[in-house]
């Protein structure tokens, strides 16, 4: 055990014992035990975790967590301060980050094709196993991730999720360099994947009734800005759905090129409303985002730092955790938000 932590310590973290509410009763700011890794795992003294749509979801009910209680948060940066005998490669004291993916069985089918995102047996940070909202967490050690050294604790964190789900995404919707692209929503997620489109050089059209994501959008280079319900000037080759909301499924299907796809974003949707078939028919494509692999984290922070992307973190404390989420739940939230930890 780190020098820094004992077997009888209690750490601070924000505990979702009950769905519903984003309340203080619900998810309270919890003492528990320390926890200890076990043979595969690391034990990190958390710095930041972001906060994410899917953490709202999953503490509102709109995404029913696997168990209670739980530790919400899947964006996390931390030290090494400890590791299980079985783990190699890893330092005590180095810089690493948890996602959303904690493990796979590494056996499947989906696995042994390169889809672990797909994994029947897949387990997630925050949803499975407790997650950043913490001071201190446990995670599998072959699923833990390095970063680039020039981008701060806060600053990265957004990078876990919204940003390596944003790059997946772009890969699902089959986006090529100067492809003419729509994003519709542009929230944190969004944010990230602008940069990387623009950065291949494509034309980006975003669609968002929030007028200051609208301005956002302008400053990051949005060759065209609109609300859902607005027809943008082209027909895009392929296009991304951030919002949870079917009815703007649709209206990116509405958008869409013949042969295009548009991919969702989400891993909760209200509904998709009935549309007519001649939306689709052209061989336009529906996909579904689902989770991501190791792969596809890996090839997204070197691009990330290559870019480099640039986040856009609203820190708070942990204690203010419930503000963040709410704030989340109110579209007021400009960037990401990004809980920080005390140092040790």
């Amino acid at each position: 055990m780190h020098a820094r932590l004992t077997e009888d310590a209690i750490v601070r973290a924000l505990n979702l014992v009950r769905t519903g509410s984003i309340d203080h009763e619900n998810l309270p700011l919890a003492d528990l035990p320390v926890p200890l890794p076990a043979d595969d795992e690391l034990l990190l003294k958390i710095t930041a975790c972001a906060v994410c749509r899917t953490d709202l979801q999953i503490v509102a009910g709109d995404v029913p967590p696997h168990r209670l209680p739980i530790v919400p948060g899947h964006q996390v940066v931390g030290r090494v301060a400890s590791m299980g005998a079985a783990v190699t490669g890893w330092a005590v004291d180095e810089r690493a980050a948890v996602g959303w993916l904690a493990q796979a069985c590494g056996h499947c089918a989906m696995c042994l094709t390169g889809r672990e995102n797909l994994c029947p047996d897949a387990r997630f940070t925050g949803w499975d196993r407790d997650g950043g909202y913490a001071e201190w967490m446990t995670a599998k050690a072959e699923f833990a991730l390095r970063l680039p050294e020039a981008t701060s604790d806060v600053a990265a964190a957004p990078l876990l999720c919204g940003g390596v789900i944003g790059y997946r995404a772009l890969r699902i919707a089959n986006v090529q360099p100067g492809s003419r692209l729509g994003l519709y929503g542009f929230g944190a997620s969004a944010l990230l994947a602008i940069q990387v489109a623009r950065h291949w050089g494509c034309e980006v059209y975003v669609a968002t009734r929030n007028r200051a994501e609208q301005d956002r959008a302008r400053r990051m280079g949005a060759a065209w800005v609109g609300g859902y319900d607005e027809t943008p000037p082209a027909r895009v080759d392929a296009a991304i759905t951030f919002a949870p909301v079917g009815s703007v499924v649709v209206a990116a299907l509405k958008a869409l090129e013949r042969g295009g796809t548009v991919a969702i974003n989400a891993i909760h949707l209200d509904r998709v409303p009935e549309f007519s078939y001649d939306l689709l028919w052209g061989e336009r494509a529906l996909r579904s985002v689902a989770n991501y692999t190791r792969a596809d984290a890996r090839a997204f922070l070197a691009l990330a730092a290559a870019i480099p992307i640039r986040t856009e973190p609203e820190p708070y404390e942990l204690a203010d955790g419930v503000e963040a989420l709410r704030r989340l739940a109110a579209g007021t939230v400009n960037g990401a938000s990004v809980l920080t930890m005390d140092p040790a």
